[in-house]
Formats: C-alpha cells, structure tokens, sequence
C-alpha cells in the first residue's frame, strides 16, 4: 500500500517536482499536434519556472552548464501548449508548438532522434532514419 506522501505526490494536485541528486528534471519535448518526439532535454529549478512564467521552454545545459532558451540561436522556439509531469514527478513531457523552420536539434533535424540502435556483429552500430 502507497504511503500518504506518495499518494500526495501520485494522487494529488500539488505539483512538486522531485528533482535528481544534481538538480535536474528530466523533460522530453514532443511536437502537440503530431505526437513526434523532438528531444529529450533537462530542466533545473530556474528553467522550470522561466517555463512555467513566459510559456516558452527553457532547459539547462548539462555540457555547457547554463541556462537556456530553446530557439535564442536556432530560431526554433518552443512554445508551450500542455505541460505534463509522470505519477511521481521525476520526469515531464512537454508538449509544444515549434517556431523556425520546425526543427527541433541543433543538428538543424526536426528531431534529435534520427538514427537507429540494431545489433551487430561485433555490437551495437546506429543507422540513418529515412526522412529524418
């Protein structure tokens, strides 16, 4: 049987991100009208509320340990249409709107997911995705 606590944070309607040991949140961003996965990313508190404050995602980068803005260089900002959180807070998934050209990584694909994982002689090697 769940805990009080645990259903509070399942059940209830306060939301309380449960951030990892090094402060981050996980959150995948897929495209609101389509349902494709455009990126998996991670927010810190202070992303999380700049989100939550101007409608428009913000991440925290993990590589250059900064704050930022999705589309400030790209052009592809990240409107906000539905925010979500999984039944114990430890991830979100974001739905948005894309602006630009509609891509969403930096490799300038419209998702950071194009290439395929297969097994292989010898391991595991990637493929190209058609379209992507």
């Amino acid at each position: 049987m769940a805990s009080a606590a645990a259903d509070d944070i399942e059940e209830g309607s306060a939301f309380t991100p449960r951030f990892s040991a090094d402060g981050l949140i996980a959150c995948v961003a897929v495209d609101a009208e389509s349902g494709e996965v455009l990126m998996l990313a991670y927010m810190n508190a202070e992303a999380l509320d700049k989100t939550l404050a101007t409608g428009v995602m913000h991440y925290w980068s993990r590589s250059r340990q900064k704050l930022w803005r999705k589309g400030d260089v790209s052009g592809q900002v990240q409107t906000v249409v539905e925010l979500r959180v999984d039944c114990d807070q430890d991830a979100l998934l974001a739905r948005v709107s894309v602006g630009g050209d509609g891509g969403a990584c930096h490799t300038g694909r419209r998702s950071c997911f194009y290439r395929r994982v297969e097994s292989a002689a010898g391991g595991a090697r990637l493929t190209p995705i058609e379209g992507m």
